[in-house]
């Protein structure tokens, strides 16, 4: 466990796929983006449809914020904020079980995590008037005032050591540590949330964050629902209202960049379990490289399109080596990595190990197909119809617009700009980001030659 209220898995629209889908390219989602007096920059997906509305803040404190000795501060900051909020003016102080009694009376939720680049406060509700009033207020609350109970931290602090001491009884865990180090450096991508690191956090750290942090002049705000642009405007205000006014933004301080690897390194580790786990990659790319459309294509048929994908055909359809295998790119305001990832018989993982570096050189050296270009381009322009089927599904991908800056029509002129990917495109693009010759190879519970 590495991360805390982090979502480790792979989604599709946190990586760009975000297709055209029929319903979209007859009725246009048109995406509404204004600024505030404050700061705050608000993205607004008006759907009358459905008395709901759903809303996304996000803030630039994530875990790459993080100190190296208090790895895990941007999760357990953004984990304690929903523990209890303090008494203001005349409403008094609501501990952990008054505040979700709170919400389910409401049948409403609220609540926040903190992934590798941001912080996000999620609010849903319907949008009858009195409903949508005091879900408002007590979201408005939870923001301006976290109470950060001091008990409360001890326990969780205890709960959280004891989860990653038995996380790392495991394979996979000791693979993605060792993993993410290699790949990383001394970035904070790569910082690992211990025991350690959760005993050097107190109370008084978690409120200089986030106050440092979670400002109004720092937030992009997402809302996809039942409500006029004016009526958004206003909500966006009083959600903010009780955080400290700003008289200006000042940059927080930069975050350096990924270093690329300079050679290819193998990591070994003894471990006595049924399945040996591999990862092997580098340093990727930004979200905000020209070539993410074409990685992302090409991807698909290197690694991460399932039975499809070279991958799966070379190492599981031909030589039974593993059950699955795929490679993804991770991008985000940093090189997040490109990995291929498997688990083998451990007598196997040598081969099984040779024959993906294989598929991956031979990939980068030649690229695709013209044929499976085009089998990708149909597959990920109609295969996904059901990302955007409800207001919280939209409201990911409009949120995921707002913090990589793209452009407002993006969801619109996706599928135009996918379809004009080629394959030499795709060669070049890989060519430019990946070098097979430098890479990381983790090897967790292979059985030693001779063994």
């Amino acid at each position: 466990m590495k991360k805390i209220a982090a979502c480790a898995c792979l989604a599709w629209a946190g990586l760009g796929f975000l297709p055209q889908t029929a319903g979209l390219a007859q009725a246009a989602t048109p995406i509404q983006h204004w600024t505030q007096p404050g700061g705050a920059q608000v993205y607004l997906v008006p759907s009358p449809g459905i008395p709901m509305l759903d809303v996304q803040l996000d803030f630039d404190a994530g875990d790459r914020r993080d100190p190296a000795a208090q790895a895990g501060l941007a999760g357990v900051t953004a984990m304690m904020a929903g523990k209890g909020v303090a008494a203001q003016g005349t409403a008094p102080a609501l501990d952990e079980n008054r505040l979700g009694e709170a919400w389910a009376d409401l049948g409403a939720s609220f609540g926040a995590d903190a992934g590798t680049d941001r912080m996000s406060f999620r609010l849903r509700t319907l949008t009858d008037p009195a409903l949508l009033k005091q879900a408002v207020a007590l979201a408005a609350r939870q923001i301006a005032a976290p109470s950060f109970p001091a008990e409360v931290w001890q326990r969780e602090r205890q709960r959280l050591a004891a989860s990653i001491r038995e996380a790392r009884t495991r394979p996979g865990t000791v693979a993605g540590i060792a993993y993410e180090h290699a790949v990383y450096g001394n970035h904070p991508y790569g910082f690992e949330t211990t025991p350690e690191t959760l005993a050097a956090i107190s109370v008084q750290d978690m409120q200089r964050f986030y106050a440092g942090h979670v400002q109004p002049c720092r937030a992009k705000v997402s809302l996809v629902g039942a409500v006029t642009r004016p009526e958004a405007d206003a909500l966006v205000r009083e959600l903010l209202a009780g955080l400290p006014a700003q008289a200006g933004c000042a940059p927080l301080p930069p975050v350096p960049e990924v270093q690329p690897l300079t050679a290819a390194r193998q990591i070994d580790i003894p471990f006595q379990s049924a399945q040996a786990h591999v990862l092997i990659g580098q340093p990727g790319y930004p979200r905000s490289d020209p070539d993410h459309l074409a990685l992302t294509l090409g991807n698909y048929i290197l690694g991460g399109g399932g039975f499809v994908s070279r991958l799966t055909t070379q190492v599981r359809e031909k030589r039974g080596l593993s059950y699955s295998v795929y490679s993804h790119f991770s991008p985000g305001l940093h090189a997040g990595a490109f990995t291929i990832s498997l688990q083998t018989r451990p007598d196997q993982a040598a081969e099984a190990v040779a024959v993906a570096r294989q598929v991956l050189a031979d990939f980068v050296a030649g690229g695709p197909t013209d044929a499976e270009v085009k089998a990708a381009q149909d597959n990920l322009v109609n295969g996904f119809p059901l990302l955007l089927d409800s207001n919280a599904k939209l409201l990911g991908n409009v949120a995921n617009i707002a913090w990589n800056n793209l452009p407002l029509d993006y969801l619109d002129t996706w599928t135009a700009k996918m379809q004009r990917i080629t394959a030499a495109d795709i060669k070049a693009a890989f060519a430019r980001k990946l070098d097979p010759q430098r890479m990381v190879t983790v090897v967790v519970g292979a059985q030693p030659a001779g063994g």
